[in-house]
């Protein structure tokens, strides 16, 4: 048993659908929840900026007694995450192998598609694992810059034209190529299951990376016995920009109101 917090965090407030699944499978666990929005999105950043600011937000989720962290940014976990567990000695766990295992279990054909930010695309990682564990499935991926800074600005539910319209724009590559497993590659993208599935069709299985993070979370901590018995500080969110929108997106993210979001200077660390 192990009753201290788990570390979360996220180039902005996508990592909250992570949070949303922990909750959910590991209802007993306390959670400290740090959202980079004052530099979102990761994305179009270079591997040196990555790894920089990856650091940073590692050095201030450790200054709290924390047990584990999650990485819920497919960014930081395609091109961080090696040297973060190099680093530390507590476990670091990313999206990209639980997705990827996920993905590969449900796909019938073998036709996996993976949608994530330029860099995670460019860094291969998610084509790797899929090969390591599939070596005759077809990986096809495509950058959705877009994805980021709309769901950021509230823009992803049905029916809004311009999501919708970017939506059709990056997956019709993907649907013409015949996949039948689609990985959302990123942390914000399951607010965009709605829209992405309209497009997509209802024959494609859609994979949450946060939640497949939450389950392998979850036999990490089962395995070391360290899931907690009771939830005793529950949860605190911080940022390190506290937009006016903050709340209302957070409030789609969680389906419930964050109390307070405490502030983050995350250059100081």
């Amino acid at each position: 048993m192990d009753n201290r917090p788990i570390g979360v965090f996220d180039s902005g407030l996508g990592g909250l659908t992570a949070v949303s699944e922990i909750r959910r499978i590991l209802p007993s666990e306390n959670i400290i929840y740090f959202g980079d929005t004052s530099r979102v999105p990761y994305g179009g950043r270079s591997r040196e900026t990555l790894l920089k600011y990856a650091r940073q937000d590692v050095r201030f989720l450790r200054s709290f007694d924390i047990k584990a962290i999650v990485v819920a940014c497919g960014t930081v976990s395609t091109n961080a995450l090696t040297e973060l567990r190099q680093e530390n000695d507590l476990p670091i766990l990313g999206v990209v192998d639980p997705a990827c295992a996920r993905a590969v279990k449900v796909s019938k054909g073998g036709r996996i598609g993976l949608i994530a930010t330029a860099a995670s695309v460019r860094s291969g990682a998610y084509e790797r694992q899929i090969l390591a564990l599939k070596p005759d499935a077809a990986v096809l991926s495509k950058p959705c810059p877009l994805f980021v800074p709309l769901v950021e600005n509230g823009r992803y539910h049905r029916g809004d034209v311009v999501v919708e319209t970017v939506a059709r724009e990056y997956l019709a590559p993907l649907k013409d190529a015949g996949v039948d497993t689609l990985i959302l590659g990123c942390t914000h993208y399951p607010l965009l299951t709605d829209v992405i599935a309209d497009v997509m069709g209802s024959g494609v299985a859609l994979i949450n990376t946060g939640g497949e993070a939450a389950w392998e979370l979850k036999r990490t901590l089962t395995a070391s016995g360290a899931l907690a018995q009771e939830r005793q500080g529950g949860e605190a969110f911080y940022a390190s920009d506290i937009s006016g929108d903050f709340s209302a997106i957070a409030r789609e993210f969680l389906h419930e109101d964050i109390p307070h979001v405490h502030s983050v200077e995350i250059e100081r660390y």
